[in-house]
């Protein structure tokens, strides 16, 4: 699909073949903001490495109480507890039993959500051909619309002080989707007065990949808990965590066997984080994703819409998760696979065929924008004209 090649190598934006060739990184499912091996990561990861990279977890060790106070420092107000995991799909898991904790067994996502692909995850994930293969999931899981208060109003209201509500601030791999102002603000609003727990998925939103620290920053809402990830990692070790109310945290406080794995919180990942923290505070990324993020939603917009025209539906997104939205079946993933030609690594979107999305690193440099804009104008113009409205009349805009 992608032409065989076998990638060997990978810094600041960039990822190397075996053929020595540069790919320009606007993909990596978000977790590169910082661009690969950032030197801040690599340093805090290279120190831990060979001082102590796995606990006993028998004495106390430090590295996950550091780590933790760095996450809540930048966290929305009031959430406290933190509980380190290795994937988003844990983070979620966690989340899950969380709210078992508080009596809320009903599950609430959204259609078109994705929150992973364990079995707790892939009840919630709002996508039949990745749930069918595996039922039954887990029972007493609700889809309402994303963006649709007045639906989720209506199932918290047939199960009062049931509900553990999930949703994401903008559904990245429904293909970047933005719900409407005031949407998670009115989410709060009616858990709080249905008595629901209410679950915020940042994984792939939060820590500047939408130009702020975290989607919630946006509606200053607070949730009772927050999923982070991706970025976390400081792209270097696996790590993700829920951050969370100490009300909601009370019963993990109570008893901290309750939920562990081998590998949580231990001292090399906890190392890549404080690093990732750290490399966001001093590189100012969660304000460079804000204005690189403006900056190219407006150019690629324009890009896309002077070759595709009425072919092209939407260009969305916040921050350095973008979109792009076609018309026509095929026309994203070919365009992926021409990106790809062009020297310009993209994504698809897991719910979504008909978008194109780029998570860009926020360390673009100008000449590396303007490979990008260049790479992307030709990668347009040699699919647009099988793909724009106009092309049926043999009118295309390539």
């Amino acid at each position: 699909m992608f032409g065989g090649h076998i990638e060997t190598e990978s810094r600041g934006a960039w990822v190397y073949t075996s053929e020595g060739r540069g790919f320009l990184n606007c993909g990596g499912y978000g977790v590169l903001l910082m661009g690969a091996r950032h030197p801040t990561v690599v340093r805090y990861v290279s120190e831990q490495l060979h001082r102590h990279p796995v606990a006993t977890r028998v004495f106390l060790e430090p590295q996950a109480a550091l780590a933790a106070d760095a996450l809540v420092a930048v966290a929305p107000p009031g959430l406290e507890r933190v509980h380190f995991a290795g994937s988003g799909a844990e983070a979620v898991e966690c989340a899950i039993k969380m709210a078992r904790t508080q009596d809320k067994r009903h599950l609430v996502a959204t259609v078109d959500g994705y929150h992973g692909k364990t079995m707790g995850a892939l009840s919630l994930t709002g996508r039949d051909v990745f749930r069918d293969p595996f039922g039954p999931l887990l029972p007493d899981v609700d889809h309402v619309a994303y963006g649709d208060a007045t639906a989720l109003e209506e199932v918290l209201a047939r199960h009062p002080g049931e509900c553990c509500v999930v949703v994401e601030p903008v559904q990245g791999e429904a293909g970047v989707v933005v719900p409407p102002d005031g949407y998670l603000t009115r989410v709060q609003e009616l858990c709080r007065s249905h008595g629901a727990f209410f679950v915020l998925d940042e994984v792939q939103t939060g820590l500047g990949r939408l130009g702020a620290w975290w989607g919630a920053d946006r509606e200053r809402i607070t949730p009772d808990a927050l999923l982070v990830g991706k970025g976390l990692s400081g792209g270097i070790v696996p790590v993700s965590a829920v951050v969370a109310t100490p009300a909601a945290f009370a019963v993990f406080d109570r008893d901290p066997y309750l939920h562990t794995s081998t590998f949580s919180g231990a001292p090399l990942a906890m190392a890549a984080a404080q690093g990732a923290l750290a490399a966001i505070h001093e590189d100012g990324l969660v304000e460079r994703a804000r204005v690189l993020g403006d900056e190219l939603l407006a150019s690629l917009g324009e890009i896309a819409r002077g070759h595709y025209g009425d072919g092209l539906r939407e260009v969305r997104g916040r921050g350095l998760l973008l979109g792009f939205e076609f018309v026509r079946p095929g026309a994203a993933g070919d365009l992926l696979i021409e990106l790809v030609e062009q020297g310009v690594i993209a994504n698809h979107s897991l719910n979504s065929d008909h978008v194109l999305r780029l998570t860009p690193p926020a360390v673009l440099s100008r000449s590396e924008t303007d490979f990008l804009y260049e790479a992307f104008d030709r990668a347009c113009g040699r699919q647009a004209s099988a793909y724009s409205l106009s092309s049926e009349g043999g009118d295309g805009h390539a």
